[in-house]
């Protein structure tokens, strides 16, 4: 196991930092740990991936980077099975913050809702007497509920113009 602790290993390594002047504050931890996410099906991951966001946002630090930042601090977001899922990660196998995404929602966002979001996302249409900006909004709110749909911008956008009807958006 090396000099690592087996309780301390993580599948997640944060990058290296120039500032060796910065510290994660431990009212910034405690105010993490106080929204963690346990892994039950009455909750949501986007939610809580949401929320992490916003608190990891309001650190700023000359030489840090919000990858670091969000990677040193996500582990203290987790409890229960969330926690064990991490622990159990191989270690040092995350090493950005795309890759935490994809690998939590991955894990907890259920294959059988993520296959139902991108079934809405490529059947998109657009609702009689809808703006375009309406349509686009709500397009991109499908999007948002299913972050790691893995749609090509081509696709997205394929499925968003495709069954516009190009009379309704006319000046």
């Amino acid at each position: 196991m090396g000099s690592r602790s087996f309780f301390m290993s993580s599948g997640i390594t944060p990058p290296t930092t120039p500032a060796n002047d910065f510290e994660l504050k431990p009212a910034l931890i405690q105010l993490v740990s106080q929204n963690q996410f346990h892994g039950l099906s009455n909750e949501c991951p986007q939610d809580h991936l949401r929320r992490f966001l916003d608190l990891c946002s309001t650190v700023k630090h000359n030489g840090v980077t919000q990858d670091y930042i969000r990677l040193s601090l996500f582990k203290f977001s987790l409890a229960g099975e969330a926690a064990r899922w991490l622990v159990n990660l191989p270690p040092n196998s995350l090493t950005t913050w795309d890759e935490v995404t994809k690998a939590f929602l991955g894990r907890f966002y259920p294959l059988s809702k993520t296959a139902d979001m991108r079934s809405q996302i490529m059947d998109f249409q657009d609702r009689d007497g809808e703006s375009l900006y309406d349509a686009w909004e709500r397009f991109k709110a499908l999007l948002r509920a299913c972050p790691h749909h893995q749609m090509e911008d081509w696709l997205q956008l394929h499925c968003f113009i495709r069954p516009l009807k190009a009379e309704s958006y006319e000046p």
